[in-house]
Order: structure tokens, then sequence, then C-alpha cells
């Protein structure tokens, strides 16, 4: 049985939401979930809740690190925090991935710190999936782990994305592409131009430059960029996605005839929440850790929760973490010195 840590403490709705939603995935998929947090208070909140039958455990901690402390600071003076203690299961084995709905700092912070990333890795990056026309996501990484990269880190950001994307979809070849102003290979900054030639030379399905208008319409699979510019195009999809849903609201509630209409098309509304609704992504991944750590939403309900367990169970069935270290990974000048070597 798979098990997963979840940081029970972490989150603007914690302990209530999150155990909620870990007790909904224990029940739907089958798998062993770790309450860790306070133990008084994550028992009365399974007190609410059918849990017989269910595996579920919790795993004390005795302090937690608030949305606003400096996630360095607090990771390192808060030893006995339930986000530390979460990834602590992990580093030790007695988790196969872990959970974090709290600070997404302390969470990146802890996860690096205590369950550690893969050799070579130069930079961990925030993975997130968002929708496309298509019925599979796309997925942006880097998506805000870190603002200030380098054309090496956008490298190896392409290859941890490839190898994620196929275990997700079961895709062999996903089609990986960097985000620019055009699609043109004169266009852009030095970065995206030096990560451009990189990724040229290595054997991913790599489309070359992507504009923001192209992702949305499922013309590539993995979109690589820097933490800022992801960060700033997933909040931007995030609003613009908020705004049609209330003037499209305003439009259909206006009128008699709109109010008939949203009647009839309530099915249809109800399937397109469900494709862009933030909280049935569940959580972005921290890919190039030597473990699975999904980072969910600090605003996360019990269904976002659910689904971010959900999103840690697919990638340690995926193999997604032992893949990359198989393929992590030799840098554009060791292997052109192993090619010399051979020759």
């Amino acid at each position: 049985m798979i098990r997963i840590a979840i940081d029970a403490m972490g989150g603007d709705f914690a302990p209530r939401e999150v155990v909620h939603g870990a007790v909904l995935a224990a029940r739907e998929y089958g798998v062993s979930v770790q309450l860790v947090g306070i133990p008084e208070q994550v028992q009365n909140e399974l007190k609410r809740h059918e849990i017989q039958g269910l595996s579920i455990s919790i795993i004390p901690a005795s302090e937690v690190v608030a949305m606003d402390e400096k996630p360095s600071k607090a990771v390192l003076r808060k030893k006995d925090s339930s986000i530390v203690r979460a990834m602590q299961q992990v580093a030790d084995g007695l988790a196969d991935g872990v959970v974090a709905c709290g600070s997404t700092g302390a969470a990146a912070v802890a996860a690096q710190f205590i369950i550690g990333r893969i050799p070579n890795v130069m930079r961990c990056a925030i993975a997130c999936e968002m929708p496309t026309i298509h019925p599979k996501r796309c997925i942006v990484v880097d998506a805000g782990a870190n603002v200030d990269c380098d054309a090496q880190m956008l490298y190896q950001f392409g290859i941890m994305g490839s190898i994620l994307y196929s275990g997700i979809h079961n895709i062999k070849r996903p089609r990986v592409g960097v985000l620019n102003i055009g699609a043109e290979e004169t266009k852009g900054n030095q970065l995206v131009q030096d990560a451009y030639r990189l990724l040229k030379e290595t054997d991913l399905n790599f489309l070359g430059f992507v504009e923001g208008r192209d992702f949305p319409m499922g013309k590539v699979d993995v979109v690589v960029t820097d933490g800022f510019t992801g960060n700033v195009s997933l909040k931007t999809a995030e609003g613009i996605a908020k705004m049609v849903n209330h003037m499209l609201r305003q439009e259909l509630l206006s009128s008699m005839r709109g109010k008939v209409g949203a009647m009839v098309a309530k099915p249809a509304f109800k399937a397109l929440k469900a494709r862009v609704d933030p909280d049935e992504f569940g959580g972005a991944l921290l890919v190039g850790l030597k473990g699975v750590c999904v980072i969910a939403h600090g605003g996360s309900k019990h269904t976002a929760v659910k689904n971010a367990i959900r999103v840690a169970v697919d990638m340690v069935k995926a193999d997604v973490v032992k893949n990359i270290e198989a393929s992590f990974f030799l840098t554009p000048k060791e292997k052109a010195e192993k090619s010399v070597a051979k020759t």
C-alpha cells in the first residue's frame, strides 16, 4: 500500500479541511495516509468522519510554520513542526510521498533540506498542470520556485518536465517548448536563446519556442520557463478564468432568457468548471527531489487536498523520481567529454 504523509496543520483551513481531504483520499484511492500535526487537534477532526477500515495514522508534531514566517528561518528553528516532520517521513523511508498545503516557500525549503535533491540537479522546480483545449493538461516548469534562472537550469527543467509528463500520461515523447515572446528562432532574450540551443541538442521531442497563447491551445505538453515568468503566466491564467466566469454569470443572470439558457446549459458549465477548477488539479509537484513532494494551494479545501494526494499517488506509481534519477544525468559538457572519450 502506498503511504502518503501530509502536513495536517498547513493551509488556511487546517486541520479540518486537510483531515477531511485525507479521509476521502484514503477511502477513494486505498492509500495509507499519515496525518502529521498536533495530535489532539488532528484527532478531534478525525472524530467527524467514519474512518473504520481506513489506513490513517497520526504522526505527532508540536509546532506549526505560519504562512507569514520566513521559510528558511522557520524550517531551521522549528525542528518539530508539522511540515518538517512530514518531510522527514519521506527522508526516513517511512512514507512514499508527502503533501503540503501551507507555505509554498516553507515546503520547498523543507523538502530540499530534508529530502534532498537528486545528484546533478541544480535546482528543484515547481511543475504545475494547466488546462488546455484537450483533455490532457500541459505542464509548466518552473511555476515559481526559481525567479532567477540560467540556461542550464531551463535545460534541466525541460528534461525533468518531459519525464514527469510521460509518467502522468504514459506518453513516451511529450512535446517540449520554451516559453518566449515569439515562435521564431531569433526572438527572445539571451536566456531563452541559450536554453533553446541546449534543448535542441537533446533527444527530447523539442518543438522550439512557444508563445503564451500556444500552450492553452494544446500545441505543447511541457512548457519550460523561469519561475518568475511561469508564476506570472499561472496567476494570469487563473485570473482570466475567474474573470470569464464572473462575466458569464453576470450576462446569464441579467435577463430571463439568459437564466433559461443557463439552466439548459448547466451540465456543460459543470463539466467546464471541472476542467479549469484548480481544486481538481490537486497540487504542483516539486521535481528534482529524491522523493515525491506535492505542494497544494494554501487555500485548499477538502477536494483539493484529496486530489493533491491523488497526484502524489500517481507520481509514486509512475516511478517519476526513479526515472529522473536514472536519466539525471550528464550535462551537455559531460556528454561532449564522454563522446570524445569514446572516440
